[in-house]
């Protein structure tokens, strides 16, 4: 829990991971580009205080990760969101066992989401019910850019991705979590595109689809997308750290999603470990859009506690203290505005 002002927020880091690109589990080149260009987003955009020397940055390790998200870093629950890149690293970039080992000792602190595949075919299917029952899976995480023998990429409307998201439904996966934004070398940028978000949010209204870095740099498309389909979420990665480096654009971002989705579907993520969340959670609750930026609301203390744990607190059913939840619709004059109505903000 963070505290400012006398105002109390109940943090979710919504897209943590943790990794292993050390030397000895890089498959090829392509492992060290991987782990070279996310190296490069988290000394480009972190504040000095907050780089870490590139050895410690290639293995954190379950310790580090604990200390970094809840005995430094405010937050209360976190999201594993693992890629696999098993073309670049041979036991796979997210560390599975050693991340659902620290879930199963901190179930209160930590959910397990794992990944799939549809070009694993009919063998994948059967792996996702395995899994699903193993890691008691409530959500996944998707790249769609990552390389499959020769297949550089795969859609979200395609025929076998269809298969797995019905295989969702049935296995009570709700939340569906997409990598969508910038091109981390060397995957191919457009295999990162929204377009397809549109088509699979319109045939699978009951999963909620969140795509992580909402889209960057295509943040227009995805808000066109995400004001028409209700179950479209945001997902904060990566556009978060923008508040040191560019703040100014980071104003943007946050104006363009509250007035496009509203407040009720944007979630917060520190991307850990590119970016460790305390520094990130206080700078957002001090940030302000400026004044001068007349075109965006101010951004209200409701709105930051939102987006800063209780809107992923209401995806994943996560317990909320009391004193840490909002007044109700009707303990208020004004509700929240219903992301099911899929209109413009600005109408209103």
């Amino acid at each position: 829990m963070y505290t400012k002002d006398g105002e109390k927020y109940f943090i979710v880091d919504a897209h943590i991971a943790l990794w292993d690109a050390r030397e000895s589990n890089q498959r090829n080149i392509h492992g060290k580009q991987f782990i070279d260009c996310f190296y490069d987003y988290h000394r480009n955009l972190s504040p000095e205080s907050e780089v870490w020397p590139y050895e410690d940055y290639l293995y954190q390790g379950g310790e580090r990760l604990m200390k970094d998200l809840f005995t430094d870093g405010y937050v209360d629950h976190a999201i594993f969101q693992p890629a696999y890149l098993g073309e670049f690293y041979k036991t796979g970039f997210g560390q599975t066992e050693e991340a659902f080992a620290l879930t199963r000792a901190n179930p209160d602190k930590l959910t397990y989401n794992h990944n799939f595949d549809p070009r694993n075919g009919e063998a994948g299917l059967d792996q996702l019910r395995a899994d699903a029952e193993r890691f008691g899976l409530k959500g996944v995480k998707l790249y769609t850019a990552e390389w499959h023998g020769e297949s550089r990429g795969w859609k979200l409307d395609d025929p076998w991705a269809y298969r797995y998201f019905e295989l969702c439904r049935e296995l009570g996966i709700k939340n569906i979590h997409i990598h969508k934004g910038p091109t981390i070398r060397p995957l191919d940028r457009d295999a990162f595109d929204v377009a397809d978000v549109d088509h699979v949010a319109t045939d699978f209204t009951d999963l909620n689809f969140i795509i992580e870095h909402v889209g960057l740099p295509r943040l227009e498309d995805f808000c066109w997308i995400a004001t028409q389909e209700p179950n479209v979420w945001g997902g904060l990665a990566v556009a978060m750290p923008f508040m040191h480096t560019r703040p100014r654009y980071f104003a943007q971002i946050l104006g363009e999603l509250l007035y496009w989705i509203g407040e009720d579907r944007i979630t917060f993520s520190s991307d850990y470990a590119i970016w460790t969340p305390r520094w990130l959670i206080e700078q957002f609750v001090d940030f302000q859009i400026p004044q001068d930026m007349t075109e965006y609301a101010p951004i209200t203390t409701q709105q930051k506690k939102k987006i800063l744990g209780l809107n992923a607190a209401r995806l994943y059913d996560l317990d909320v203290p009391t004193e840490l939840q909002l007044p109700t619709a009707d303990e208020t004059a004004t509700g929240p505005r219903q992301p099911e109505a899929a209109d413009l903000v600005g109408a209103k």
